[in-house]
């Protein structure tokens, strides 16, 4: 009897309530399509099934397909979605896989009865050498249960210059979901891993073993130029940090006469250093650069050790503003935030006219220092409030429906000044203003 070859690869939803940003911000499966590519090449029959997107359920597509074995990814505020399509698998008979960022760190919440492996590296080749038999033992990046326990081989960087060009035909098949903002359909593309600065609130440069490494940026550029999209999400962590590569990026763009629109983060003290180097960028197609100005004073910005205050926030802008970039200014909001500090995020974006921001909770993650100084602090111990929009710890100078209150106010506000400047048409904005109006002393989805 020939062996099962059908393999499903599982992105879940973000989330089962209307308020949630779907149809904003809708990212492709790029770390699916990796493996896909990795599985077609071995002789195995994969599919993707992405929850962003898809129309069929899960539990139905499962059993239309009767897999050999299910692989499921996500992030933090996913774990119950992924917990709960292990468990449909493994009730369908089907070897189970887990991986992806949160599993990298977190491995040890997936330990379970209903999961078989999980993977803690970008390397997509241990899964198709699982599935082809390879003694468990002999690779690297992998948690196995072995009698009963479980079995934890230690983690080890992937060099990046080793990925295979993802297979893109799930995405261009649902290229009418895949999107940033206006740009639509906006495909991913991955040109270096991990993150080489420490700022303290984020967990980025702690994956792939805390070990930056780059592609060779002649191999991006020829990613680039194979794909069948304008508009590309440059997923880096931060793309704008090597000088040099950036230069030789923009060279070779402009040599192919390669014409489409980027997105990429960036840092606010990288762009206030470069404006000629962003004067380039921005002649071959750089569009938005998401860009961490997390505060709207230098007392946060040297707690979360960003190594920049608001006087390079501030040049940087300038810099975007005057070579035709939309900056997408990020902010955090402090859990020792005050009324007057919410109020300082409304006029920075008013005073520098700042058109593109977005506001999120700060939300120690998880298996970090940081989720350690708040443990006494915890207020929930649900993944699914790791999306950036709960409270997920007590506030120190307000209660939790006043930091609510505060937090809803200010995204009104900000969705009201794009409103009225014609920012993003494309949502409905009656929507979420409304949906803000009813989470503002707490957060009902």
């Amino acid at each position: 009897m020939e062996k099962n070859k059908t393999v499903l690869l599982v992105h879940p939803e973000i989330s089962r309530t209307k308020y949630n940003f779907a149809g904003i911000i809708d990212n492709e499966p790029l770390e699916l399509e990796y493996i896909y590519a990795v599985l077609v090449k071995e002789g195995f029959e994969p599919y993707i099934w992405d929850g962003q997107v898809e129309k069929v359920p899960y539990a139905k597509r499962l059993r239309e397909l009767r897999p050999y074995a299910v692989y499921i990814c996500g992030r933090t505020r996913q774990e119950g979605f992924m917990k709960e399509y292990a468990r449909e698998a493994k009730r369908c008979g089907c070897v189970t896989m887990i991986g992806g960022l949160h599993a990298q760190r977190c491995y040890k919440r997936f330990f379970s009865d209903y999961t078989d492996y999980i993977f803690t590296s970008f390397d997509p080749t241990p899964v198709a050498e699982i599935l082809k038999g390879a003694p468990p033992e002999s690779i690297s990046s992998l948690c196995r249960k072995r009698g009963g326990r479980w079995t934890v081989n230690a983690a080890v960087p992937h060099d990046i210059n080793k990925l295979p060009r993802p297979d893109r035909t799930y995405f261009y098949r649902h290229s009418d979901r895949y999107r940033y903002l206006e740009l639509l359909p906006a495909a991913h593309v991955r040109t270096t891993y991990s993150c080489p600065y420490r700022c303290s609130f984020c967990v980025r440069n702690c994956v792939n073993c805390g070990v930056y490494t780059q592609r060779d940026i002649a191999d991006v550029v020829d990613e680039i130029a194979g794909i069948n999209c304008d508009n590309i999400y440059i997923i880096d962590d931060d793309f704008l940090f090597d000088e040099k590569r950036l230069e030789r990026f923009a060279e070779l763009i402009r040599q192919r006469g390669i014409h489409k629109r980027y997105v990429c983060y960036g840092r606010a003290d990288f762009v206030a250093a470069h404006p000629e180097l962003m004067k380039q960028l921005a002649d071959i197609g750089l569009y938005y650069v998401l860009t961490g100005i997390e505060a709207a004073d230098d007392k946060h910005l040297e707690a979360y050790k960003k190594r920049c205050d608001n006087n390079v926030n501030e040049k940087a802008l300038r810099v975007l503003d005057s070579v035709g970039v939309n900056m997408m200014g990020m902010f955090i909001t402090d859990l020792d935030f005050t009324a007057a500090d919410f109020r300082s995020i409304a006029k920075w974006v008013k005073r520098h006219d700042l058109k593109h921001a977005a506001v999120s909770i700060l939300t120690p993650e998880m298996d970090t220092e940081l989720i350690k100084e708040y443990k006494d602090r915890l207020i929930t111990r649900d993944p699914s409030h790791w999306d950036y929009l709960h409270v997920v710890a007590e506030p120190s100078k307000l209660s939790v429906k006043g930091y609510y209150f505060h937090y809803h106010v200010l995204l009104i506000y900000l969705f009201l000044r794009a409103w009225r400047q014609g920012v993003y048409d494309f949502i409905d904005y009656k929507f979420f203003i409304t949906s803000m109006i009813k989470n503002m002393f707490g957060f009902g989805g």
